[in-house]
């Protein structure tokens, strides 16, 4: 059911934990599920992401993307963090099974949301950038009920 890197992301997940005085903190839940994600940037003076970390809570696949969203990011400038979707983060786990999609969903999203805290903090825009939404469940298209 799962691939062998969303296992590994899951009972070895990279970059748990906070980071004080983050450049930009993002928080996005999914009410349906009941998952939420925060996550934590450190950008330098070059707009680099220099150190990512992320708390979540929910399932395993929910763990999974968080800890593979923060490998994607880190080292990445703002613009290339802004470019990660959900689909990216999927294809570096090897996939996921439908019914948990929307956990790659959430970490796009908490990306999005941590990059306009930062945005915010710094009187900036980011071109491309809108602003998040607390809950990914308001665009989901309704998924089969078979958890």
């Amino acid at each position: 059911m799962y691939s062998e890197k969303v296992m590994d992301h899951f009972q070895n997940p990279r970059n748990v934990g906070e980071i004080d005085n983050a450049s930009g903190v993002g928080t996005v839940g999914n009410a349906k599920c009941g998952d939420i994600m925060r996550i934590y940037l450190d950008i330098d003076d070059n707009k680099i992401i220099q150190d990512v970390k992320f708390k979540t809570f929910g399932c395993g696949a929910a763990v999974a993307t968080s800890s593979m969203a923060t490998e994607l990011v880190k080292g990445k400038s703002i613009y290339e963090a802004l470019k990660i979707t959900n689909t990216a983060v999927m294809e570096a786990l090897d996939g996921l099974p439908p019914v948990k999609v929307h956990c790659s969903l959430l970490a796009e999203e908490a990306i999005h949301a941590a990059l306009w805290d930062y945005a915010q903090k710094n009187g900036i825009a980011i071109e491309g950038l809108e602003k998040p939404k607390s809950d990914i469940h308001e665009d989901e298209e309704e998924e089969s009920e078979s958890y």
